[in-house]
């Protein structure tokens, strides 16, 4: 009796500042299982990985996958994640070469959440048809991803639209970055958590102006720059859209010559699981 062969599967995976969310799909992306599974940064950067690396095992039920595609905060390179704060130790993990350890037979795709999430958005969500288009993700942490001609800009050094690095008063000039306060320290989920927390409140309601109003500022002035057709809002914030929408809308009418669409992402949550499945997709069709 011939026992048909198992159907391939692809294997994605996003880590985030407090989560890392995965999916294993058949090789057309549908999706067959799901899991979240907490960071825990506090217990450091391998501790999350194997974390993850374990229960990607789970979901996969002894397959090999055919391809794993990853997106990450930080920027991803050979030897470690750039410009990851959040994760203690993420910075100096090579994960790249420690995923291809993991799945050794399995083709491997890297890249940022946010650029992952944006081109999700540009191919199959809200940024789609957009010539540019702005994708802003309000996570744990603060970043853009700027769209134009089709593409995902990432910078010469994968760096474009990591905005949780801006100055945010002229007193900021020439100081580095541990002489400052980024934008990131005070405009994000993060900050947003530990200025209500610093009060004895789970509440953020309460704080949301003064972090809507300093977000305003700075979206204000890259649309300005940028003069996008629509800006699409994604990240675990977009819970509290209805906080966050009026007074971004009138900053932008207020100020930015030609306003352009202010929407929710597609997928406000799993755009960049999404994109990660779609770089796996991609790399198993390749076959490399």
């Amino acid at each position: 009796m011939n026992v048909p062969p198992p159907t391939p599967v692809v294997l994605a995976l996003d880590f985030g500042g407090t989560k890392t969310a995965l999916t294993v799909a058949d090789q057309h992306g549908t999706r067959l299982h799901d899991l979240v599974v907490e960071t825990a940064p506090e217990h450091g950067a391998r501790a999350g990985l194997e974390r993850a690396v374990d229960a990607a095992r789970t979901l996969l039920a002894g397959r090999e996958p055919a391809a794993v595609g990853v997106s990450t905060i930080g920027i991803p390179g050979e030897d470690g994640v750039a410009l990851a704060p959040n994760i203690p130790g993420w910075e100096h993990l090579a994960l790249g070469r420690e995923l291809a350890l993991a799945f050794p037979k399995s083709a491997l795709r890297l890249a940022t959440d946010v650029k992952a999430a944006a081109r999700h958005e540009l191919l199959a969500g809200a940024l789609r048809g957009c010539d540019p288009g702005l994708y802003v993700n309000l996570g744990t942490g603060l970043a853009v991803a700027l769209v134009a001609g089709g593409q995902v800009l990432t910078g010469r050094h994968g760096a474009s639209g990591e905005i949780g690095y801006n100055l945010r008063t002229v007193a900021d000039v020439g100081r580095a970055i541990g002489a400052r306060t980024p934008l990131e320290t005070v405009v994000s989920g993060r900050a947003l958590t530990e200025a209500a927390a610093a009060h004895g409140s789970t509440e953020l309601a309460a704080h949301i102006g003064t972090f809507v109003d300093e977000l305003a500022f700075h979206l204000v002035n890259l649309t300005i720059a940028l003069d996008p057709e629509r800006i699409a809002v994604g990240g675990g914030m977009v819970r509290s859209w209805t906080a966050l929408h009026a007074p971004l809308r009138r900053a932008l009418d207020a100020a930015v010559p030609y306003p352009p669409q202010l929407t929710l992402a597609a997928h406000p949550q799993e755009a960049p699981l999404l994109g990660a499945l779609a770089l796996a997709v991609e790399a198993a069709r390749s076959g490399n």
